[in-house]
């Protein structure tokens, strides 16, 4: 089997996240990713403990969660042969991926313009906290700060607690995602017209968009949107509860399996016709006097026992499971690799092309002799 993206090259000059993110999944669907790193490596090579190996063979567990399938390149861009390395390498590349502070890659002379003169049918993927016009484009981007401008620490958290952030930085990932997307349009539109172009994705813009139906609700009753910690602004019951032992997830969709949820608890008049818990709309106008008693039924036996009973009436619901509960999950199982390091796989499963696996994520500059063989 061949590999989607076989025949494509990367040039990969971002850093961190967002960027490595995006190249890391062009490189898992089988582009040639070439990570052009500064002679320290990228930051994230240093974000630990945990580490595997020792001295110049330690990996962080941060830098090898987005890096495997890639080459590194240890090099200063900033001397003219440093310079001279990457324009040679743009000739024959397909994508460049970059994470500078707006207009840095041009004062290096990496910049779009000037790489789309050395290769017209280049396509130039920008990534930035605010994006490369506007008021904010000089400001640099860290998702903790993007997640908390952006809207999403304000509805995360408990309802009447402090603002939280996300566990993972996921305005990172999904802008990481975005950037991927975009990158594969454009493939597709070169092969249709011969020419490159250049993307411009922002952390601020994906978690904007990400705001999903919660920004929706704004944007149609012109009200703020609350915090309901795990509540859902638009449906209920829909959020965690308290079992006799631990925590689980009730997740109801519709009338049917609120219906068939009242009958499971013994409360079969809350699904009646008329009545204030009936429909949707009426459970979350009634949300502050329908959760607590919920929270005094549920709390009365074993998460076990409520998973089982609400599985054989087709009620959605879930242990709430910690990471390393949900990595020995049977659905996790195929997710989890092991190319000298331990690592999580794509969950991207394409019949003809799957993804691959081929390198482990590189040391810094261990594919210097390989690389720069190529270009003389």
């Amino acid at each position: 089997m061949t590999t989607a993206l076989n025949g494509i090259k990367v040039l990969d000059l971002s850093r961190v996240l967002a960027g490595p993110w995006c190249t890391m999944t062009l490189a898992d669907l089988g582009a040639d990713v070439i990570k052009v790193e500064s002679l320290k490596g990228d930051d994230t090579r240093a974000w630990g403990p945990p580490f595997i190996g020792e001295g110049e063979k330690k990996i962080s567990a941060y830098f090898a969660c987005c890096n495997r399938n890639k080459r590194s390149l240890a090099i200063d861009i900033s001397t003219p042969q440093g310079l001279e390395i990457i324009h040679k390498l743009v000739k024959t590349a397909d994508v460049v991926v970059e994470n500078y502070k707006t207009g840095g890659a041009e004062k290096l002379g990496v910049g779009y313009t000037t790489l789309s003169a050395i290769n017209p049918q280049l396509i130039y993927c920008s990534i930035s906290g605010y994006g490369r016009t506007g008021s904010h484009k000089d400001h640099a981007g860290y998702d903790f700060i993007i997640q908390a401008e952006a809207g999403l620490m304000s509805i995360t958290g408990e309802e009447h607690g402090e603002p939280t952030k996300v566990g993972v930085a996921i305005t990172d990932i999904m802008t990481g995602q975005n950037a991927t997307t975009a990158i594969l349009a454009a493939l597709i539109n070169r092969s249709n017209t011969g020419k490159g172009q250049r993307i411009d994705i922002s952390l601020f813009e994906t978690q904007i968009q990400a705001l999903a139906n919660v920004a929706s609700n704004v944007l149609f009753t012109n009200q703020d949107a609350p915090r309901f910690g795990n509540g859902h602004p638009n449906i209920v019951p829909y959020q965690a509860f308290k079992a006799k032992d631990n925590w689980f997830a009730v997740a109801i969709g519709n009338d049917k399996q609120w219906q068939n949820l009242t009958n499971l608890i013994g409360k079969p008049e809350w699904a009646e016709e008329n009545t204030p818990y009936a429909t949707n709309p009426n459970r979350v106008k009634n949300r502050a006097e329908l959760i607590p008693q919920l929270a005094a039924i549920f709390v009365e036996k074993t998460v076990t026992y409520w998973l089982e009973a609400m599985a054989e009436l087709v009620i959605p619901c879930g242990r709430i499971n910690s990471v390393a509960e949900a990595l020995d999950h049977p659905a996790a199982n195929n997710l989890i690799i092991n190319k000298g390091v331990p690592m999580l796989g794509s969950p991207l499963h394409l019949s003809a092309t799957p993804v691959s696996y081929n390198r482990p994520p590189p040391l810094c500059g261990e594919h210097n002799a390989e690389i720069l063989a190529e270009i003389k």
